[in-house]
């Protein structure tokens, strides 16, 4: 068997797990790059070598109806990561505005922290804490 034989066989078996709906080696999408990657052929091998094969794609793909529930599954999926993708997004935005201002004021609790200890340290006095009292029961 041809080289040329071999690849035409193998995009017909791709078109026919695409079009089932059960794809092995791409995502199962009703599209030329899908079933190259499924018959494990350059894309180049359908748009060049076998257009005769790609026009039969298209248009069992088009008797068809629509996606397939592979597809419409994946192309969901994909939709909500992209909106998870855009909220991720904007809250690292946030938390990156919000890291300067919240060093600003770890450094300005330090120094406070630093001045009430050294004013401590020079007064000689000593902190005695209140008795610990029971709440009411």
């Amino acid at each position: 068997m041809s080289a040329a034989l071999d690849e035409r066989d193998r995009i017909r078996a791709a078109m026919d797990r695409i079009l089932a709906g059960t794809p092995q080696r791409s995502n199962g999408a009703l599209t030329i790059v899908a079933l190259a990657q499924e018959a494990d052929v350059p894309r180049n091998a359908l748009t060049q070598r076998h257009t005769d094969l790609k026009n039969q794609f298209y248009q069992q793909v088009r008797g068809k109806g629509g996606p397939s529930e592979l597809e419409t599954r994946l192309r969901n999926t994909i939709a909500k990561l992209r909106k998870t993708i855009v909220n991720k997004n904007g809250e690292l935005k946030q938390l990156r505005t919000d890291v300067p201002a919240l060093v600003r004021v770890v450094n300005q609790l330090s120094l406070e922290n630093d001045l009430l200890r050294s004013q401590l340290a020079q007064s000689g006095r000593t902190v005695i804490a209140f008795p610990k009292t029971q709440p009411p029961r």
